[in-house]
């Protein structure tokens, strides 16, 4: 097989994007896979009928926008497309608590190493806050409660990859009108608009004003040759020489085509769950990477997320579904309270039934009538969940969980993911939590629900999965070493969230972009 290909990035989310882009950059021939569809915004899924679900069982009958995975005590929400996460994560891009990488990382990874690399991202993807007259009725209930539990000077707006006009305010005439949406062409010559609150950011922004992915660092590997192979779901990865064949099946036409690539190296970055998976499979079903270190599966976490919903009777006061989905935070990072280090957010959701109705509209019967039809459409009288406030909480967890792969009842010669995890080592943290939401809930004037699942089961929900292929100094206390190559396989790396040691306690997708950039500027040193 002669090599079209000097690198082969499987994924392209935070650190594949990030990687692929650098190393296409540099002058690598560089190969992007990516298990789901490179989504364009005629295709969101916005009615039932839409492709909402990736199953990785059945990929090529089901390659939706998100692949829900369900654990014993766990809830799994990850992205599935060409950008990956970036296309269904809330847009918050923040650094990581400089304190956070003096205990339990490798001694190269420290905040002042990888503040070049954040300030790429920053630059790369726009990231700034929000404006402060645009401020959401969510952020601005966040900020009341702040103040009414003597926490203001905790509260901030966070950094947002979104593109927002300054000149854009509530006091428009129907200010969520597409017109009001200006148009602009970034860097690497894509098109987008620029914020109108439409609240649509974790199904897909309609004027392109979220800077995901598939908008930067995607076509900026592309414009120095990389190639971007949506719908190719990666098998196995086997050495070859001094290089790798990667196996893969390729979704067509509702069947599953295989097919291999070769290159010198491979990154691997399909995800928290999506590299540890990958690499489980060859190291214990194929066997074609048989040296990969014991750790592989280890240190997971979900990054304490704990999503507790809060009702309000005042009409306005929360305006679910408008706005970007989070807009402010509260840091409780230095253990000031019950001793235990955790960050707030406000926390929205989209609209689905206004999406649906607008979807509908928009269809060929309805078309002629559409415009006036809109018109007369309220978004709070299409919204059941209008009063409906969101408290988010993340923080630094035990990092405890473990990836494995486990046999089926039903079919014993094949093996599933499987998570080993138990709320215990971090009950403290997210009892911490709680208790905040009920207090910043109570002082609001809230009334607080604690969710079925954590009542009943003590199960929780995670949208930030982290660890499984770890970094250490050996193979006897992790997977890879601080570069992202894997210990026992020259030439084979990991760049994603799947190498982080543990919590990050803050939104992680910066810190995984940054360890994508500099895996990547490790490796054309080489």
């Amino acid at each position: 097989m002669s090599d079209r290909f000097d690198v082969i990035v499987i994924g392209s989310g935070f650190g594949g994007a990030t990687a692929a882009a650098r190393l296409a950059e540099g002058g690598a021939r560089v190969l992007v896979l990516e298990r789901g569809r490179r989504w364009t915004k005629d295709q969101y899924p916005r009615t039932a009928t839409d492709p909402w679900v990736y199953h990785p069982d059945r990929p090529q009958k089901m390659n939706g926008w998100m692949d829900v995975r369900f654990f014993r005590g766990m809830i799994v929400l990850q992205g599935a497309g060409v950008g990956g996460g970036s296309l269904c994560y809330s847009s918050v891009v923040m650094e990581a608590n400089p304190e956070l990488f003096e205990d339990g990382w490798p001694t190269e990874i420290t905040f002042d190493e990888l503040k070049p690399y954040y300030d790429k991202i920053r630059s790369m993807m726009g990231v700034r806050p929000i404006p402060e007259r645009q401020m959401t009725a969510r952020a601005r209930l966040l900020q009341e409660a702040a103040t009414g539990l003597g926490y203001e000077d905790r509260f901030s707006r966070v950094p947002l990859a979104v593109t927002f006009d300054d000149g854009w305010n509530y006091d428009l005439p129907d200010p969520l009108d597409e017109r009001h949406s200006k148009r602009w062409i970034n860097d690497q010559g894509v098109m987008q608009g620029t914020c109108i609150h439409l609240g649509n950011c974790d199904i897909g922004c309609d004027v392109g004003a979220k800077n995901t992915l598939d908008l930067n660092y995607i076509p900026l590997a592309e414009r120095h040759g990389a190639e971007v192979r949506p719908l190719h779901v990666v098998r196995d990865i086997e050495p070859d020489g001094s290089g790798y064949v990667v196996r893969f099946d390729r979704i067509e036409d509702g069947r599953l085509v295989p097919g291999s690539e070769r290159a010198e190296r491979v990154v691997v970055a399909a995800g928290s769950l999506g590299t540890t998976e990958l690499l489980l499979r060859c190291r214990d079903v194929s066997g074609s990477l048989p040296h990969i270190s014991q750790r592989l599966g280890k240190d997971w976490s979900p990054n304490a997320n704990v999503i507790t919903p809060d009702r309000y009777s005042e009409e306005g006061r929360v305006r679910q579904g408008v706005g970007p989905t989070i807009t402010s935070g509260l840091e409780f990072m230095d253990g000031s309270v019950a001793g235990e280090r955790f960050y707030i957010e406000d926390d929205g959701f989209p609209n689905l039934f206004y999406n649906a109705i607008r979807a509908r509209l928009r269809s060929p019967m309805f078309r002629p009538l559409a415009w006036l039809m809109e018109r007369e459409l309220d978004e709070a009288d299409t919204n059941p969940a209008r009063n409906l406030m969101l408290w988010l909480g993340e923080g630094i967890d035990a990092s405890d969980g473990e990836l494995r792969l486990k046999s089926r009842a039903y079919a014993p010669w094949s093996k599933k993911l499987d998570l080993d995890w138990d709320v215990g080592g971090s009950r403290g943290l997210v009892d911490a939590i709680l208790d905040m939401h009920k207090r910043l809930s109570k002082v609001a004037g809230g009334e607080l629900y604690i969710p079925l699942y954590w009542r009943l089961l003590k199960g929780m929900v995670t949208v930030h999965p982290l660890g499984g292929a770890s970094m250490g100094t050996s193979r006897d206390n992790g997977v890879v070493d601080h570069t992202g190559q894997v210990f026992g396989h020259p030439n084979l790396y990991v760049a994603d969230g799947a190498m982080l040691p543990g919590a990050v306690g803050r939104n992680p997708s910066m810190t995984i972009g940054a360890l994508g950039e500099r895996v990547a500027a490790l490796m054309l040193q080489r």
